[in-house]
């Protein structure tokens, strides 16, 4: 099996997409191009580079579904040295939406550490910017996107300032969804 590279340049590079990410959070559902890198099957471009920029070998990581193949596993093992873990032991995760649910398997924080949550990647989601309608920080006065369940997302947003950050990737493409993001309806 042939191992996926990861950055060309990593000191550049990582610096780059982390600020990409950044951005990204720091604007939801604002949609970022990342650069294209070579990702493990099925693990997108984006995805492999939310990864590369936010994990490490401190870093516990849960694959879900598809994503818990060999390829990423290798992949995780070599370019980031993160424990693989069970959901409820996670920092991040990986998966698409059906694999990663339900949601409260994950960290969710609690009254007095409310940052040990999970920030869970949604793979492969669909990124386009209609559907629920988004207000919060980082938005100026609305925003929408398409989620894959705006109901549980409804509920995780309800928790603040508990509950889970999200990153949903496609291809080269990011889009972050922060606990503090108030969720209207389409």
């Amino acid at each position: 099996m042939k191992l996926t590279t990861g950055f060309a340049n990593p000191p550049v590079d990582a610096a780059r997409a982390f600020r990409l990410v950044l951005d990204a959070m720091a604007h939801p559902a604002r949609i970022i191009d990342l650069p294209a890198i070579d990702a493990p099957t099925p693990c997108s471009p984006a995805a492999a580079i939310a990864l590369l920029t936010l994990v490490d070998a401190t870093t516990p990581l849960h694959l879900a579904g598809a994503h818990d193949s060999e390829a990423i596993r290798d992949w995780v093992r070599f370019h980031l040295g993160a424990p693989l873990v069970d959901p409820q032991d996670a920092a991040f995760a990986l998966g698409a939406w059906d694999a990663l649910c339900p949601l409260g398997r994950f960290p969710q924080g609690s009254a007095d550490y409310p940052d040990r949550s999970a920030t869970l990647i949604v793979d492969g989601a669909e990124l386009r910017n209609h559907g629920a309608r988004l207000t919060g920080p980082g938005i100026k006065s609305e925003t929408c996107l398409a989620l894959p369940d705006t109901a549980a997302l409804r509920a995780n947003a309800g928790q603040f300032p508990r509950g889970l950050d999200f990153m949903f990737t496609s291809n080269v493409q990011l889009a972050a969804l922060p606990r503090s993001t108030q969720i209207g309806g389409a």
